[in-house]
């Protein structure tokens, strides 16, 4: 089987980790080439124009948290300035940030933090996920508590391990399709990125 290709341009480890678990439950043998992933949202932008290059040939998902803007049109308007968009190009928006997705899926949440803690039942309607989530996980068991928690007094808004526990967990365990149901920025990043690769290669 010939591999097709999607380009993956994330702002940090983790929304990378989650662009790459979405493209590996695309139908057939999908592999994530080229990867771009360097200095958060303003790379991205500043990436745009090679991007859409790069989406003449192949797919490109560009994964970027909505953050404080508006909503997901405002940002698209401020990106694109008006301009149309490639239709190979994909730019998904989590609803606030990339957490939103993460939280979404219980089943995965409680194999990591256990049974302790408070679940949002709608994670895209939290005002700041990423908070949320390292809250919860103050009352994880001692060694994902250690990794993903800061330590008191320091100036990092997270643990050191914060990216590769759960990038390995998203790798693992996380489900799209479960955290989907909670979430429906990410039920539309989905859907648009099957139509997006049927189109592309062909598949139906």
């Amino acid at each position: 089987m010939v591999a097709s290709y999607w380009a993956l341009a994330t702002e940090d480890p983790l929304s990378e980790a989650v662009g790459r678990r979405l493209l590996a439950e695309l139908p057939g043998q999908v592999e994530a080439f080229p990867i771009l992933r360097r200095g958060g949202r303003e790379y991205l932008r500043a990436r745009l124009p090679a991007l859409k290059q790069i989406s003449r040939h192949q797919g490109v998902l560009l994964l970027t948290d909505l953050d404080r803007m508006e909503c997901p049109l405002s940002l698209l308007k401020d990106w694109l300035d008006d301009c149309t968009k490639p239709e190979n190009l994909l730019l998904r928006i989590p609803v606030r940030t990339v957490e939103s997705w993460v939280l979404a899926d219980h089943e995965a949440m409680r194999r990591l933090i256990g049974p302790k803690g408070r679940l949002p039942p709608q994670p895209d309607e939290l005002a700041n996920p990423k908070q949320h989530l390292l809250r919860i996980a103050q009352e994880a068991p001692r060694a994902v508590r250690a990794d993903i928690v800061k330590l008191d007094g320091t100036r990092a808004s997270q643990g050191i391990g914060y990216n590769a526990r759960l990038s390995e967990w998203i790798g693992s365990t996380w489900s799209p399709s479960r955290a989907a149901q909670r979430s429906p920025s990410l039920q539309r990043a989905r859907q648009r990125l099957y139509e997006a690769h049927y189109h592309i290669t062909g598949n139906q």
